[in-house]
């Protein structure tokens, strides 16, 4: 009997030893325990946001991307699948769910260690705010007591409103309302039970379960919790077996934001870390710019079809890069997904994998999960590259990376990532707010903003302020100026003789200055800067807000041989369609902060104010008048063409060996700026010029930003004397009558021509 009892009174001996042990942890610690006031008065990190003026999210910047959201808020089926998945019984215990301690202890027993946790919603509450992560006796006892501490503190609906908004979900997501727009591209008020129960499976492990990373086992996860749901009574058999069916559409590159306006959100971001440093991105505070959302994404559109139209005028390049297939045992091998995860997307250009490849089809394993068969018209584009004759370093054969694109149709087609880069940059004339800008084709592969960053040369385009400047010195539209060849010797020059042409090699003799705008002929241009002086020219064109020391007083310069940004160019043609006020572009409106308190808002400056006028009125209304006849019948016929209107204006440019095309042009409500180049600067290709290359662009986006805008004309401002009809129509100003300089008046001597800078269209 001894033998016996004495075992027992040892166990008893040992469990009360423990107990009081326990205890006395629980007398000492417990006073000493963590205030709560970081839970009852919770001030989670929420990131800085950037919405478009209509109130579109376009950007978000923080460590920790998080949407707080009340309980109220939080849909049904998301709360059950939540407690499904982590604490079934949440309602029930007090912080501590013992019945969920020895089920767990004992799964551990039988398998031999810890391999199953009991934590309950509060003391994961516990650990994501006061404690680590680690896995010890010491740290549970600490979260048991803070739990019970938390319990007595809080109501059950407060500590799971707090769980739901400071959980990490993986990806940068800090609760589930950030998770929801992260995954799935929608609100939490919008998921589906199918959609809720997989984020419901984060929490576990948002590395193993994020259904970016490893889809496979997210899926699994999610069957999981939809089960248990079932088993709770939360959602019916018909519920669970459409739930389980229902494809969940992953946004795998987290475009989660409603517009695609990456270089605005960037510009926003930086003006807002530099008036706010200490806390922009934490505190909650929210950037309201003035980029309207149907002519942002007009804009975006119109760029990326611009640019890849250009880039299948110029040939398929070839693989993009090749994948190893020894470590692929079959063609729906897990480690496919894995490698392509690693390849970005680039907005609609989705990589794939090719898995076998002749002159007749292509079956390739697209990022995502499918395997495509591409045939006929899809493999036009990359015929050349399916020969046996084509470089082995970009035939396309098994292994190879390819980019596919669905067309307008729907249809997956071979297409590639271009090479060419563009700008486009639209504002209003009246007071400077820029309404859409795209900095290049893709921010995630290049962050260098196009807009506000390059430097080019503008050519064409900028002779509209040589023009403009002619007109100050007492030139009138109807002015007769010679289309002829022109020779600058080596005397006039300083170095070399230059020879300068028309973009076509043709001359056509006199001709008025309209019809040389419209036509673009660089030999008028010339004799106009020829008899105004170069000086002066470049003095007048810093009236624009160009950089004087940036365009040298050189014949060169009726060529566009300066640098501008399109930036300049779109706020220096504003000042024509505006009437001749200079305003400065500006991006964000206002700044509040996490109470939606105006923190900084824009000075708003508009158009009509003197204090703002840099060209007379008769100036600007002469120059709209001849940029109006470069988009009837010059070389920017295709606007009015395509649009269907006679209020539009502009100019094209292309410069030397077309290295840069240009299209600048407004009508009276709106200013947009196009621009297409190479960041190292090179040829386009032959006929790559402004009207080709850039004006498509511009006309995709005001097809957008002028829908059910009626047409508008300037009225003729006082003091302007107008004669003749149609093309033939004349301006001068009235105290100018009779006064307008001839050809021959021209300065005797010369300025200086930089010849190593020829013609422009």
């Amino acid at each position: 009997m001894r033998v016996i009892l004495f075992p027992v009174l040892l166990i008893l001996g040992l469990l009360a030893m423990g107990v009081a042990m326990a205890l006395i942890i629980v007398v000492l610690a417990y006073p000493k325990l963590p205030s709560l006031e970081v839970l009852t008065d919770y001030r989670p990190k929420i990131p800085l946001k950037i919405f478009t003026a209509d109130g579109y999210l376009i950007g978000e910047f923080g460590e920790e991307r998080r949407a707080v959201v009340t309980i109220n808020d939080v849909p049904p089926l998301m709360k059950h699948a939540i407690l499904a998945a982590e604490d079934d019984r949440f309602y029930e215990h007090g912080g501590v769910d013992y019945l969920g301690i020895i089920r767990a202890a004992g799964a551990n027993l039988i398998g031999g260690g810890k391999r199953q946790g009991a934590s309950t919603i509060t003391q994961q509450v516990a650990r994501n705010f006061f404690l680590t992560g680690e896995k010890t006796y010491t740290r549970k006892l600490y979260e048991a007591l803070l739990s019970f501490k938390i319990e007595s503190n809080l109501s059950k609906d407060e500590i799971l409103e707090l769980y739901i908004n400071q959980i990490f979900l993986g990806q940068r997501a800090y609760g589930f309302a950030a998770a929801a727009q992260i995954y799935f591209g929608k609100p939490l008020k919008d998921i589906t039970i199918a959609e809720a129960a997989m984020l419901a499976g984060l929490p576990k492990a948002p590395s193993a379960f994020n259904p970016i990373v490893n889809p496979k086992r997210a899926r699994i996860r999610q069957q999981y919790v939809l089960r248990r749901m079932l088993e709770l009574g939360h959602i019916t058999a018909a519920q669970h077996e459409a739930a389980v069916k229902e494809p969940l559409v992953i946004k795998r590159e987290l475009a989660e934001f409603a517009v695609h306006a990456e270089y605005a959100a960037e510009m926003a971001r930086q003006i807002a870390a530099e008036r706010f440093p200490e806390d922009v991105y934490s505190r909650g505070m929210k950037v309201y710019t003035t980029l309207v959302k149907a002519e942002q994404e007009a804009a975006y559109n119109a760029l990326r079809k611009g640019v890849m139209d250009y880039d299948r005028r110029h040939g398929y390049r070839g693989a993009e890069a090749y994948l190893d297939t020894k470590d692929f045992k079959s063609d729906h091998d897990e480690g496919l997904d894995e490698a392509l995860l690693d390849i970005a997307d680039a907005g609609d250009l989705i990589p794939a994998m090719v898995l076998a490849a002749d002159t007749k089809q292509i079956k390739a394993y697209r990022k995502g999960g499918e395997t495509l068969t591409l045939t006929g018209d899809a493999l036009k584009f990359a015929a050349r590259m399916l020969d046996d004759k084509a470089p082995p370093n970009k035939r396309l054969r098994r292994g190879a990376i390819i980019r596919l694109q669905k067309d307008e149709k729907g249809n997956w087609q071979i297409s590639q990532l271009p090479e060419v880069e563009s700008a486009f940059v639209g504002l209003s004339p009246q007071d400077g707010a820029i309404r859409a800008l795209v900095g290049g084709f893709d921010f995630n592969r290049n962050k260098f903003n196009h807009v506000t960053q390059a430097w080019r040369q503008p050519g064409s385009s900028f002779k509209p302020f040589i023009y403009s400047a002619a007109l100050e010195k007492g030139y009138g539209p109807g002015s007769i100026i010679d289309d002829e060849p022109i020779v600058i010797s080596a005397s006039q020059t300083g170095s070399q003789a230059w020879e300068p042409r028309n973009y076509d090699g043709k001359y056509e003799g006199p001709m008025k200055m309209r019809t040389a705008l419209a036509k673009s002929k660089n030999m008028v241009s010339i004799r106009l800067l020829q008899s105004i002086d170069t000086h002066y020219a470049q003095d007048y064109a810093s009236r624009f807000g160009f950089d004087a020391e940036r365009h040298p007083p050189y014949l060169t310069m009726a060529l566009g041989a300066g640098s501008v940004t399109p930036w300049q160019m779109v706020s220096a043609y504003a000042v024509f369609a505006n009437g001749g006020y200079k305003i400065n572009p500006y991006i964000v409106r206002e700044i509040r902060d996490e109470k939606d308190q105006i923190l900084a808002r824009s000075t708003e400056v508009r158009a009509g104010d003197e204090a703002l006028r840099v060209i007379d009125p008769r100036n600007a209304f002469m120059m709209d008048t001849m940029l109006r006849d470069v988009t009837i019948y010059g070389t920017a016929a295709r606007a009015s063409a395509t649009l269907k209107r006679h209020d539009l204006a502009g100019k094209t440019g292309t410069t030397n060996e077309y290295v840069d095309a240009w299209f600048c042009g407004y009508q009276m409500t709106v200013a947009g700026c196009a621009w297409v180049g190479f960041d190292q600067p090179k040829k386009l290709g032959n006929n790559e010029t402004g009207g080709s290359a850039a004006l498509p662009i511009w006309i995709g986006y005001m097809s957008r930003a002028l829908k059910d805008v009626p047409v508008q004309l300037p009225a003729q401002p006082e003091g302007l004397v107008g004669f003749g009809e149609g093309r033939e129509r004349n301006y001068v100003y009235a105290e100018n009558m009779g006064k307008i300089p001839a050809e021959e008046e021209a300065p005797s001597e010369l300025p200086p021509a930089d010849p190593s800078q020829p013609p422009s269209d």
